[in-house]
């Protein structure tokens, strides 16, 4: 039979050894919180981890009890952050990001003529989605293009509400006896404006001066306005210089002032020329004078070298000159041989 006193000192050893095999507070887990959270635990006792909000358990138990050794087990659980779904592509604009992860924020761009229809940026919550809701970007519109004074379009789609989306184009033409200064088509802006529009003015033009040795025909009217045409034309043996027709331009004047040049009495009785691109008679060819801006190759001879070369002239509003290396002979010097006759140099 035990003795009270034995019993005694038993239970007070059994209670100094339980006594010193407490577990000590936790292990402090990244993104995770214990409960209870104690600086020491007695054999028995139990805790819990729990993954802070935003978070999820991955490996490993989430509760432990302090055993009689008083060593917490090994805990290998890990809180990762929640993922939220891919952004997908923003169409006509920009996602920009790091990770997916919580509590990670994403942000938006639109491309150039698109605005954000909805948030710059949203935020993975702890629930795993993007919040706010994901935006759309939409186009650019402008309102209906301003038709300037004295002009009408001639060229334009709209959407509906006659609204137009960024790039598209608006044409204008000015009405009759108007002119365009300007570009005549107009575009709508990233910032939902019209680029410059144009301008239409009436034009007039002072009436056509006859010219010499000609006539020159123009519309019956009061005045001479933009677009308005004139014709020109010369009398006999007379060149006309310039375009037949011209026209009433934008600045007030006309597109060119043609006139009439004089033909050119040949001096030369017998040479042999070149004429667009063929040996002619110039005294056959030309017996009634050349008219003005015909041109004719002269042959001419090097002595030195015993060769011919060519020397043009040109009939200039009357005027013609033969060149001074040409020699012409005689009807009677039958023995000389012409220039042409030689061989090119």
């Amino acid at each position: 039979m035990i003795s009270p006193a034995l019993f005694l000192f038993s239970s007070f050893l059994c209670h100094v050894a339980v006594a010193g095999r407490t577990c000590p507070r936790p292990d402090d887990l990244p993104f995770a919180t214990v409960t209870p959270l104690k600086t020491s635990y007695d054999p028995g006792e139990q805790i819990t981890y729990f993954c802070k909000p935003g978070y999820v358990s991955r490996g490993g138990m989430r509760r432990f009890t302090c055993p009689l050794t008083g060593i917490w087990p090994i805990n290998t659980l890990r809180c990762t952050a929640r993922v939220c779904p891919f952004a997908g592509i923003l169409e006509n604009g920009a996602v920009r990001y790091t990770t997916f992860e919580y509590p990670n924020t994403i942000s938006f761009s639109c491309n150039n003529g698109f605005f954000l229809n909805g948030t710059k940026s949203a935020q993975c919550t702890e629930e795993g989605i993007w919040s706010p809701n994901l935006p759309v970007c939409s186009p650019v519109t402008c309102p209906p293009p301003p038709t300037p004074k004295f002009a009408v379009l001639s060229a334009y789609e709209p959407l509906a509400g006659n609204r137009s989306v960024y790039g598209k184009q608006a044409v204008f033409k000015c009405l009759p006896n108007y002119a365009m200064f300007g570009n005549d088509t107009a575009t709508c802006t990233a910032h939902g404006n019209w680029t410059q529009l144009p301008e239409c003015r009436e034009v007039k033009c002072p009436f056509p001066i006859r010219p010499d040795n000609g006539f020159v025909n123009y519309p019956a009217k009061e005045a001479l306005t933009y677009k308005d045409k004139a014709t020109y034309g010369c009398h006999d043996t007379y060149v006309l210089d310039g375009p037949e027709e011209v026209e009433c331009n934008k600045f007030g004047n006309w597109s060119a002032q043609p006139s009439c040049k004089a033909s050119c009495k040949v001096s030369v009785k017998k040479a042999t020329v070149i004429f667009e691109g063929e040996r002619v008679k110039i005294q056959e060819k030309f017996k009634n004078g050349m008219l003005h801006g015909q041109k004719v190759s002269f042959f001419c001879k090097n002595k030195e070298k015993k060769c011919s070369y060519t020397e043009d002239a040109q009939c200039i509003d009357g005027t013609f000159e033969v060149p001074s290396c040409f020699k012409e002979h005689s009807s009677l010097a039958f023995w000389k041989t012409d220039a042409w006759d030689v061989k090119p140099c």
